[in-house]
């Protein structure tokens, strides 16, 4: 097993010393080691599809083991044909792909799988002509294949913008948002205490100081009963961002700059069965290649050296991760625009 490493990852001194005031450029991080993570698959879900580019996949277990994987494509991010596009695997091999929702003339964004405690499967995404506009809509599902009528979000409700809700200990259901304005990029948080019928919203989080800073968080509870939360940044921040809450969801901490680099990218990450910390992310602050998985025994306090999924040119970006009922961690994500990938990792390969 690789050693913990904390703040000391590559690269992390000179990110810290540069992004001390908002105002500074943030200089390029030397990629990390090349270490390729064992994987168990590493595969295509589809070879040939009916648009042109694909992006910000999504991934859930259903009850009966199989998974369903969503993202929209078309013509382009933005175009009047993009759609919710999704495939099913049972056993060794994925579904044709079908259509899980499309309106016309306006696009369809960042599709969100999760399956509430009480069994519905719910299908969050976005709706209108880009981020600034867009409208938060949701589809449910008892198993995956057969989906009730398109619902919208009441107005001032986002929903999950990017990453999957987690259910805290308590039963509420948190959903990380936020909302991309022409002045602000900030950070909130809907809530549920209703498995996903009705929604609050808690915040805004952002960086002190900085407007255009953080969106598309990522959550988890930690083994005190916090709830810490992890944010893309944008590229004058240069670094994945975090942020605290003491009562489940209701009030955060301002957010801050991590050890992690951020070329205002998406990332990822679950908090698997053991209390590990598993986060896919890109470790650059400039370009989204590489893509790396690394992992925190101590609930983002430090994190290890990262592992590699993709370190070729090129985009490999906007991962989804999950554990499934058999420990092992499934990641989809982008790959150069124009196809989306699934990989498999067992962490006891990793001697976890």
């Amino acid at each position: 097993m690789h050693k913990a490493v904390g703040a000391r990852l590559p690269g992390i001194a000179a990110i810290l010393i540069i992004v001390g005031c908002a105002g500074c450029a943030v200089a390029p991080v030397p990629k990390p080691p090349v270490k390729k993570i064992p994987t168990v698959t590493s595969e295509f879900i589809f070879s040939e599809a009916p648009f042109a580019q694909c992006h910000a996949s999504t991934i859930v277990e259903l009850a009966d083991g199989e998974l369903l994987a969503a993202w929209y494509g078309g013509a382009r991010e933005g175009a009047k044909d993009v759609a919710i596009w999704g495939a099913r695997k049972a056993g060794d091999a994925w579904s044709a792909l079908f259509v899980l929702e499309q309106r016309p003339g306006v696009a369809s964004w960042n599709p969100v799988l999760f399956r509430s405690a009480d069994g519905m499967v719910w299908l969050f995404f976005k709706i209108g002509q880009n981020p600034r506009t867009w409208k938060g809509a949701y589809r449910t599902s008892r198993d995956g294949k057969s989906w009730s009528e398109t619902q919208e979000l009441p107005e001032g409700i986002l929903g999950p913008t990017r990453n999957k809700p987690v259910t805290l200990a308590n039963g509420d259901v948190l959903a990380g948002s936020s909302v991309e304005s022409t002045l602000a990029w900030t950070s909130w948080v809907d809530i549920s205490r209703d498995q996903c019928r009705t929604w609050t919203k808690a915040g805004p989080v952002a960086v002190h100081g900085l407007n255009h800073g953080i969106i598309q968080p990522t959550l988890w509870e930690t083994k005190t009963g916090e709830v810490r939360m992890l944010t893309r940044a944008s590229r004058d921040i240069g670094a994945i961002c975090e942020a605290t809450s003491h009562d489940n969801g209701r009030t955060w901490s301002a957010a801050t700059r991590t050890s992690l680099p951020n070329p205002n990218s998406g990332i990822d990450a679950v908090k698997m069965s053991d209390g590990t910390v598993a986060l896919v992310y890109n470790h650059s602050t400039t370009e989204r290649t590489p893509l790396n998985i690394t992992f925190s025994r101590d609930d983002g306090a430090t994190w290890e050296a990262p592992w590699t999924l993709e370190d070729a040119p090129g985009e490999y970006s906007y991962p989804a991760i999950i554990e499934t009922q058999d420990g092992k961690l499934h990641i989809t994500y982008t790959w150069q625009r124009q196809r989306i990938k699934h990989v498999v990792i067992d962490p006891k390969a990793l001697g976890r």
